[in-house]
């Protein structure tokens, strides 16, 4: 397996000295991907890249599609966080319709979804893939980080188990609303096509105190494993930088809809009551030639100074209080612990995942005790333009969906900006700091490069949904002579030039 994953170039790319270490596929991460580093004669890290080879034609191919089946075809995005993109699809067809205020059922039930949804990706990812390295160390055996050496151990099992039926009952949440646990249906242009069953309403309450008690203790248990080494936790994969997220009235945590809201790196605020249906006038992309995934960035700061992060860690920092008791309590428990917003370390993004998720079980409480889920009305009135936008916090962050249709309601146009990539610098910022700290000079094997993994992990990188755009997709041909020699070299750089080899 290390031979398989870890591999070994003498030369790198024409780079006389240099030698290339690939970690492919990266592991724990949904999708594919890779990372791979340079070192000279000392083993110093001369570059440290994280590569995203995973490709996705979506923003392609709805191009001709009626924009009603939009919503139910970007969800095949991905099978993680499905019901993010069906909700921030039908946001923006919404929006395309005109449809400006959902009725209170309506929206109540997305809300729901969404709480759902986010509730059971978290438990996925922080007891599942995450908590290995937290549990059991970075340095451990690989046979010991993974959700099964948990289920096996002694003091995990039950660990594990809580993860596992968080995320049953976050499933049985979207599936008792849309059909099915994953791609579904129920999202329309202007609201939803049914009500909860009362029924069913009655048996997810009966399973909330237990999923409450659940929660909390997941919450105790990540701030026990990130204050069990404060020091180097604080420290490990941890880059200073900018923090986007929506936050809803008075600047409250929102998952669902509001206003995007940028916080600095000393705490500032340097935006706030962004619209963000107007992402364009602050929000760029650059490409670069060997990723698939594009690095965002404000346009006033530009590509250098302007990139941030998004995410759990990224909305306790930028909103300023949650509207729900528990969780407000957990959110200021967590400042007092690690100082004031914002908080800078990479790891503490499973904390503040493990916040999130008593969030989202308060919030279904809440919600299933209301009569609107099981009556009132589902669609509002609409009238047909020929752009719409639609932005929520997806679990990994700001998801922002824009289309464009002609006369026929064909779209016509389609651009995703998903959570991923706007972590995308971010990602590559915090490999490039553990390299330099914990590979930098030094003989290095399988478990010391699983820390670098481990930091792009802290993310909850999603890479199918991250890798979408076609057209200037950078390529390169190679012919290749029968005894193994090279003929000659076609390369297409992401920019479109080519050039002959």
């Amino acid at each position: 397996m290390t031979e398989q994953r870890y591999r070994h170039l003498e030369q790198a790319s024409g780079k006389t000295g240099l030698r290339r270490v690939a970690i492919d596929p990266l592991t724990r991460v949904e999708g594919h991907g890779k990372v791979t580093l340079l070192l000279d004669e000392e083993n110093r890290v001369q570059q440290a890249r994280l590569h995203i080879v995973e490709f996705r034609g979506f923003e392609k191919f709805i191009q001709g599609r009626p924009y009603w089946e939009v919503p139910v075809l970007v969800q095949r995005l991905c099978g993680i966080c499905p019901v993010s993109h069906l909700l921030a699809g039908a946001k923006a067809i919404d929006d395309l319709m005109g449809a400006t205020g959902i009725p209170p059922t309506a929206e109540k039930l997305r809300r729901l979804l969404h709480y759902g949804q986010v509730l059971q990706s978290h438990a996925l990812h922080f007891f599942h893939l995450a908590s290995p390295d937290l549990l059991f160390g970075p340095e451990s055996q690989p046979a010991l980080r993974n959700v099964m050496a948990e289920l096996e151990g002694e003091r995990s099992r039950e660990i594990a188990l809580m993860g596992i039926r968080l995320r049953r009952f976050g499933q049985e949440v979207i599936r008792h609303i849309i059909g099915k646990r994953i791609h579904g249906t129920g999202p329309l242009p202007g609201g939803m096509n049914r009500h909860l069953d009362r029924e069913a309403g009655r048996e997810l309450q009966e399973e909330l105190p237990q999923v409450l008690a659940w929660a909390g203790q997941g919450v105790d248990l990540a701030r026990r494993l990130i204050l069990a080494d404060p020091g180097e936790h604080r420290r490990f994969a941890t880059v200073p930088s900018l923090f986007l997220a929506l936050t809803g009235p008075n600047g409250a945590h929102e998952l669902y809809d509001g206003l995007l809201r940028v916080r600095d790196e000393k705490g500032g605020l340097l935006y706030d009551g962004l619209e963000p249906r107007r992402y364009r006038e602050y929000l760029r992309e650059q490409v670069k030639r060997w990723s698939y995934m594009k690095f965002p960035y404000l346009s006033h700061l530009g590509p250098e100074l302007g990139w941030y992060r998004v995410g759990p860690l990224a909305r306790l920092n930028v909103c300023d209080h949650f509207g729900t008791e528990q969780a407000e309590r957990q959110r200021r428990r967590f400042f007092e612990l690690m100082g004031p917003p914002p908080v800078q370390a990479t790891l503490a993004y499973h904390w503040a995942r493990m916040i999130e998720i008593l969030h989202c079980a308060e919030r279904i409480e809440e919600l299933l005790r209301d009569e609107d889920l099981y009556r009132g009305e589902l669609l509002c009135e609409t009238s047909r333009g020929e752009e719409g936008v639609g932005v929520i916090e997806a679990p990994r962050g700001v998801l922002i969906h824009h289309y464009r249709v002609d006369e026929q309601g064909l779209v016509t146009g389609a651009n995703l900006i998903v959570s991923t990539t706007h972590n995308n610098t971010a990602m590559n910022e915090s490999l490039r700091q553990v390299a330099a700290e914990y590979l930098d000079g030094r003989e290095f094997d399988e478990l010391l490069l699983n820390r670098i993994e481990m930091a792009i992990r802290a993310y909850d990188p999603c890479l199918s949904c991250a890798t979408h755009a076609i057209g200037k997709m950078p390529l390169e041909l190679v012919l290749e002579a029968p005894d193994g020699s090279e003929r000659g070299r076609l390369l297409r750089h992401a920019d479109g030039t080519v050039v002959q080899g």
